[in-house]
């Protein structure tokens, strides 16, 4: 029997459950987080002070004091159970890293102790040179440093029986050059407070800090683990190279919010309880569009948990699905002709005095602010589409962009009806200058409209990648598979470049005795005029939007080789190094890195078509072809003419034609990536993986597969089917 059948059989069978919790959520809810509430009670005064400056004011906590910090983590850590620690982080492979340790320790008089020191807290020297660092180093220089980031609280992560302290760090090489997403991302931040809090002060002087929010939805497909091993494609790419579309897919849309099946809810219940103890807020779960697919999504956090969260998150939805005889599939596109999964990273700025700088306000000069906020962001994404293109580039996500509900890749900005309006009006006011009572009656007239459109007046256009939803932007671009860092570096600073642009126009206009907020508004205006191109409200899908597109100058990068092309610009080096974020080399050597993720996902997908089509498809389809032929064979030797077996001849001569078509492409398709490998630059390489290797023969050969899928006797087909993946759990 094939495992496509035991796994059906299986399927019966009782499975896992969730473990039954009493308690509320409120009394799990950071649980194994060591949070200022722990802090309090396990550090010293002094030790306790230096790591709330730290967190709260960016201040470097003093070698001395953390061993104090030390010390209390480890008491508090060894009162759950904990023997070990590690430094998490977060390197390009996109997903986390850790290397355990124990506190255990001998001296040199023999005696064994437990300990954690100040220095294992604050700086680690992990053995990684296998990590990418897109020619930043060589191999044998294997030395890298992990840092201890004090802003992300510590977490214990309990697998099976054990349990492990887990410091949040940055990852930098021996000379100094990030290596993750954190350190790249934390300077980002810092970035864009900097010139946001200057831009905060022309509305608000009490402005000390503004921070980046972030709400991210994640999207995911659960399957059942049986069904999922006798895929060798979910196991080895996450997605399914080749496979027929059932007759039921989503065009129903009955598993839209629907009740969430009882499997896949104790599943939910598990992972959610584990989140909870980790500090992750999930507020939210529902069925997804296409069948066996879901979502969950948190309260918004700062960027930077946030993004912790969301790792942490998909490390956790992974691991408990194998309680469960259960797969979780965060792959951007694991089924074709149905929707794909995408990470909603919804994104806001917040001051430190209780304002959401992305709502509108009660008072006109409140408004004035939203609007100067809500402004520079649309000309961030207007002037860096490209970098938002690129930050959200990868091989599983060009399978998703453009097509059920995911974005297309043209970068383009939401703003709804009411502000679009607004816009319009600002634009295309009549003369130079703003008098007070004019400015008065524009900044009223936004008080009086712009806070009904929070309950109605911006519909969530599903084909905007950039859409605003009321009180933030949600960039619906992001792959579900995506480390969210990614994103939220890109976007964090090119609001902070353009901010800083913003406040030195105003600056001069109102070094030239304009009145601060005239300076302001016809400043906005400027920018309006200049960004309005990238503001589009309609089928991001339709033919005609990429003929407007085009005419209005806006980027439409459909492939990832290409769209990473931005990352080397001359802007974009200008933009990062000037914010700080990465230097030249730095950027180069992510260009790098990602054109060799790109190389190696579509290469490890070309040799799982090879091997499927040679070792499962072929064979099953030649099974079949015997049986044919042995039946056109007996009902000749009985007499019967060929109108008596037309049937089954046409279906062989079908069946014969694609296997002959599997065949020859499958060949053609190892002889073209022998041919492509040896390229040795990496830019040519991985064009060539799209356009010679990718698109000449991916869907040709697909497409002879699945009318195989469809004539094939299914006693003969060893691959799960679609209807089997995505229904039987």
């Amino acid at each position: 029997m094939s495992l496509r059948f035991q796994a059906i059989n299986n399927l019966s069978k009782d499975q896992a459950t969730a473990k039954p919790v009493g308690a509320k959520i409120t009394a799990l809810f950071g649980d194994n987080v060591f949070t200022l509430k722990t802090a309090r009670q396990f550090l010293s005064e002094e030790g306790y002070k230096s790591l709330v400056g730290s967190i709260k004011g960016g201040k470097k906590i003093d070698r001395a004091v953390a061993g104090q910090i030390a010390s209390g983590i480890r008491a508090w850590a060894e009162s759950k159970g904990v023997t070990h620690f590690t430094h998490w982080f977060q390197p390009l492979t996109g997903s986390a890293a850790e290397k355990h340790d124990s506190f255990f320790t001998i001296k040199s008089d023999g005696t064994p102790l437990e300990e954690f020191d100040g220095a294992a807290l604050i700086q680690q020297e992990p053995d990684a040179s296998s990590f990418p660092s897109g020619g930043l180093r060589a191999t044998f220089e294997a030395r890298g440093y992990t840092a201890w980031d004090p802003s992300s609280p510590a977490f214990i992560m309990e697998i099976g029986e054990g349990a492990t302290l887990c410091i949040p760090t940055i990852f930098v090489s021996y000379t100094g050059e990030s290596l993750d997403y954190k350190a790249p991302l934390l300077k980002a931040l810092e970035s864009l407070n900097k010139s946001a809090v200057e831009v905060a002060h022309y509305f608000d002087r009490n402005v000390s800090k503004i921070t980046a929010t972030l709400g991210w939805e994640q999207e995911y497909f659960v399957i059942d683990e049986g069904l999922a091993n006798a895929r060798p494609d979910l196991l080895l790419s996450g997605r399914t190279v080749f496979g027929a579309a059932p007759a039921k897919g989503q065009q129903l849309e009955d598993h839209y919010f629907g009740s969430i099946p009882e499997r896949v809810y104790a599943f939910m219940r598990d992972f959610e309880n584990e989140s909870y103890k980790l500090g992750i807020p999930l507020r939210t779960r529902h069925n997804e569009v296409a069948p066996a697919q879901f979502e969950c999504a948190p309260i918004f956090e700062e960027v930077n948990i946030a993004v912790d969260h969301n790792v942490l998150l998909m490390d956790v939805m992974t691991r408990v699905a194998k309680r469960h005889g259960l797969v979780v599939l965060l792959h951007e596109k694991p089924f074709a002709g149905i929707n794909g999964s995408g990470k909603h990273n919804n994104w806001s700025l917040a001051t430190d005095t209780g304002v959401n700088l992305l709502a509108p306000g009660k008072t006109p000069k409140n408004n004035l602010m939203f609007l100067t906020f809500f402004v520079n962001t649309i000309k961030a994404v207007h002037d860096y589409s490209d970098l938002l293109r690129a930050a959200i580039a990868s091989a599983p996500n060009d399978h998703r962009l453009g097509a059920n509900e995911a974005p297309p890749a043209i970068i383009s900005v939401f703003a709804g009806e009411y502000l679009t309006r607004v816009l319009t009006e600002i634009e295309n006011k009549v003369g130079d200058h703003f008098d007070e009572q004019e400015e008065a009656v524009l900044k009223l007239d936004l008080h009086r409209s712009i806070p009904e459109l929070l309950l109605d007046n911006t519909d969530r256009n599903r084909t905007s990648p950039f859409a605003f939803t009321g009180n933030k932007f949600e960039f619906r671009a992001v792959g579900s598979s995506a480390n969210c860092a990614n994103a939220m570096i890109t976007l964090n600073v090119i609001m902070a470049e353009t901010l800083s642009l913003f406040k030195k126009e105003v600056d001069e206009l109102i070094e030239k005795g304009e009145k601060k907020e005239v300076a302001i508004l016809h400043t906005l205006r400027k920018y309006i005029t200049e960004s309005k191109a990238v503001l589009f409200e309609g089928d991001g899908y339709s033919e005609e939007w990429e003929k407007e597109a085009e005419r209005r100058g806006l980027p439409n990068v459909k492939t990832t080789p290409l769209a990473l092309d931005a990352l080397v610009t001359e802007k974009a080096k200008h933009l990062f190094e000037h914010n700080g974020v990465y230097t030249h080399s730095e950027l180069e050597a992510r260009h790098e890195i990602e054109l060799e993720k790109y190389i190696k996902k579509v290469q490890i997908e070309a040799r799982i078509m090879g091997d499927l089509a040679l070792n499962h498809i072929l064979p099953s389809a030649i099974k079949y072809q015997n049986v044919l032929s042995d039946n056109i064979k007996g009902l000749k030797e009985a007499g019967l003419g060929e109108e008596d077996y037309a049937s089954q001849l046409r279906i062989l001569k079908e069946l014969s034609g694609h296997i002959r078509a599997i065949d020859t492409k499958v060949h053609e398709l190892i002889e073209r990536r022998k041919i492509v490998n040896n390229m040795t630059n990496t830019r040519t390489k991985a064009i060539a993986y799209n356009s010679e290797v990718k698109e000449p023969f991916f869907d040709t050969i697909r497409y002879h597969v699945d009318k195989l899928e469809h004539l094939v006797d299914d006693q003969f087909w060893t691959l799960p089917k679609y209807r089997e993946l995505l229904f039987l759990r």
